[in-house]
């Protein structure tokens, strides 16, 4: 049996980071959470730190720390998402103040000090909210970066269009200047855009499904799902919310469920329309060796079994 691998989970909860994060932490024989690091960004840093202690105290998982920080980006305006989150940040669940509360240290730190703790190359850090966190760790400290294994980061946009505007994915738009540090610093990167994360879609069979498992967690991601289908019924035409952050931890608990083509990524920095735009490049010049992967494809049914297990009574 392979060990636990080790990983640093970065997010700003938020809907479908709450369903990201039960599977993560239901999944201890696979994934060694070294903390959980929270930022500003669906909702306000306050809210997406509390929500991050409510999910760890539902699902159990105390174990793990949670380290707030960024309250915004780095040098742009913040913009919220509460509209697709709902105020609290996790829809209509029912919130109260957790009976553990965040670590002191502050989560650039805390990734600092990690990877810089552990062995080279072996902690994969999950990105499912803007990258600010990661890069201002990087500013503060490069000596990290040949230390780290993966950054698997959700966001960007190609062939689907935005969802913040027309061309720009949320995670990307709320703070791109962070995005370029990430993506220009040369660890690897695999990249999970709305070109992957819009194939893997909830329904009111599966939420069903989930909730019939019975766990508190179980029943908790179905009433998240729930909510995000709501949403997305009155925001867009199509049927289902995108399971956009769950597909990271999809792919670090089963990579075979998603395939990827090398490219080379860049994220616009601008104030304007553009802001946070993708410009995804498959042709590779020769003699370039590009280090970020784009997920291309992901299997639906492959990530909802995945789901159903993990959250199912043990």
């Amino acid at each position: 049996m392979k060990p636990p691998l080790p990983v640093l989970f970065d997010c700003d909860p938020g809907v479908d980071d709450g369903v990201a994060l039960f599977l993560a932490f239901a999944a201890p024989d696979a994934l060694e959470l070294l903390g959980i690091t929270t930022v500003g960004g669906n909702v306000a840093g306050a809210l997406t730190t509390r929500n991050a202690c409510l999910l760890r105290e539902w699902a159990g998982r105390e174990d793990v720390p949670v380290h707030a920080g960024c309250p915004g980006p780095m040098v742009l305006p913040a913009v919220d998402a509460s509209h697709f989150h709902g105020e609290t940040g996790l829809g209509t669940l029912p919130i109260h103040t957790p009976a553990k509360g965040a670590a002191s240290a502050h989560a650039v730190n805390h990734l600092i000090d990690t990877l810089r703790a552990r062995p080279a190359g072996t902690v994969r850090v999950a990105i499912t909210g803007p990258c600010t966190n990661l890069a201002l760790a990087i500013a503060m400290a490069p000596d990290i970066v040949p230390r780290i294994a993966e950054v698997v980061v959700m966001g960007g946009a190609r062939s689907e269009g935005g969802n913040i505007t027309a061309s720009a994915e949320y995670n990307l738009y709320a703070d791109p200047h962070a995005a370029h540090v990430v993506l220009s610093a040369g660890c690897p990167v695999t990249a999970f855009g709305l070109d992957a994360t819009h194939q893997v879609r909830s329904s009111p069979l599966r939420v069903a499904a989930l909730r019939g498992l019975g766990t508190v967690p179980a029943r908790h991601a179905a009433a998240l799902l729930e909510f995000s289908d709501g949403i997305e019924r009155r925001f867009s035409t199509r049927s289902g919310a995108p399971l956009h952050d769950p597909c990271i931890i999809a792919y670090l608990l089963a990579p075979h469920l998603f395939t990827f083509r090398p490219c080379l990524l860049r994220v616009d920095t601008g104030d304007g329309l553009s802001r946070g735009h993708t410009d995804v490049e498959f042709r590779i010049p020769p003699g370039t060796h590009p280090h970020v992967r784009w997920a291309l494809e992901a299997d639906e049914d492959g990530v909802f079994d995945l789901l159903m297990t993990r959250l199912a009574p043990r």
